[in-house]
């Protein structure tokens, strides 16, 4: 084989009489004048007892090695030389490195996954978690007493994102409740959770690594649910950007926007939870995702593929949600969301009204010890 590929190479070198073969993956070189350099990896002639390295045949030499490389490697990834040593382990960050078109392919994949049933299992026990956390100390009593209070809390908080759409756009609001699959899983995560012996559901669910687990699983069926709530609004207002961001917010997090209802059937009326006066990180996140889709969709402004745009989404709510998990990392739109609020709205303004109404006050002090101290000074 190694013959078969450097004859025509070969003849470029300068003597005819030139044996190569592999030895333990280096190629290794005899017959006089020739020699192999081992800390150069390349061969050279002996002229007047100096170095002259044969280019033509190195270049027969670097094919062959790369061609030998990539038909052992476990990737099948062209690593650099300087970055391979003679053997990869499976961890070696050289082999953690990823070409173009296997990154598109990945993220083909991203694109193409079901939800159906996994991801639906995930996205509906982080639900009905949240809204046991919300319930509070008290969850398992109100479980017992208000049992179709606290499932109809469930469902609308799982169907929340379909149940507003349904609404904003004139179509039937028991829509989503028409997969039977669906609502089956929802069912059971949601006695899973309440009323399992010995509260061992809600103790599973709570596990960290199992949480971390369903809570990535979920923001992926998210992405899917702003991307979708997106691509609906399109078909039926094709010129309006403002439909496709509003829903496929609302289609993403939901739950933020029916919470006031959700309370409310089970009991608690509680108006400063509307989450217009105080926007959730998972709502900011939608409307950014839900506005670059539409960018994605209408415009030329990215040119990057669609299934590249989708997988960056997916990791920047995989990414973000796993920090709010383990680090702590609630709202990373703070300090922009300060910024903007400085310069656009009338932060800074304010901030030079503040100071220039200390000044005058200070002034307005300053003159009125003046006045008391000629008086005095009248008087003396």
């Amino acid at each position: 084989m190694a013959r078969n590929q450097l004859r025509p190479l070969q003849q470029m070198a300068y003597q005819k009489r030139m044996k190569t073969y592999f030895v333990k993956e280096k190629l290794m070189v005899e017959e006089a004048p020739f020699r192999y350099d081992n800390l150069e990896g390349k061969v050279f002639a002996e002229e007047d007892g100096s170095k002259v390295y044969v280019n033509a045949l190195n270049d027969a030499m670097n094919i062959l090695k790369n061609r030998k490389r990539n038909e052992n490697s476990p990737l099948g990834i062209d690593v650099p030389e300087s970055k391979r040593p003679s053997r990869l382990h499976p961890g070696h960050p050289a082999l953690l490195t990823m070409d173009p078109e296997t990154f598109l392919e990945l993220a083909n994949q991203v694109t193409k996954l079901k939800m159906f049933p996994y991801f639906d299992i995930a996205h509906s026990a982080i639900t009905v978690l949240y809204l046991r956390e919300d319930l509070g100390p008290r969850a398992l009593e109100f479980s017992r007493k208000h049992p179709l209070a606290c499932y109809v809390s469930a469902m609308l908080q799982i169907f929340a994102g379909g149940i507003i759409a349904s609404a904003l756009l004139g179509e039937p609001m028991l829509g989503p409740f028409k997969n039977s699959g669906q609502l089956m899983i929802a069912t059971a995560v949601w006695y899973f959770i309440f009323y399992m012996p010995f509260d061992i559901g809600y103790k599973i669910t709570k596990v960290l690594p199992i949480k971390v687990v369903l809570a990535a699983m979920k923001e992926i069926y998210r992405c899917k649910k702003v991307h979708d709530g997106v691509t609906h609004a399109a078909k039926i207002y094709p010129q309006g950007i403002l439909a496709m961001i509003v829903i496929g917010t609302v289609k993403g997090n939901g739950g933020g926007f029916i919470k006031i209802i959700d309370r409310l059937v089970r009991g608690v009326w509680t108006p400063a939870a509307m989450e217009f006066l105080v926007p959730s990180f998972p709502t900011k996140a939608c409307l950014t995702a839900a506005t670059i889709f539409v960018l994605d969709k209408r415009t030329e402004l990215i040119s990057a593929p669609h299934s590249l745009v989708y997988f960056g989404i997916v990791i920047f709510f995989v990414y973000f949600k796993l920090s709010s998990l383990l680090l702590h990392i609630h709202d990373p739109f703070v300090p922009f969301e300060n910024l903007v609020c400085m310069f656009f709205f009338g932060g800074i303004w304010d901030t030079v009204a503040r100071l220039a109404g200390r000044k005058s006050a200070t002034e307005e002090t300053n003159g009125k010890m003046e006045t008391k101290s000629d008086v005095a000074k009248k008087k003396e």
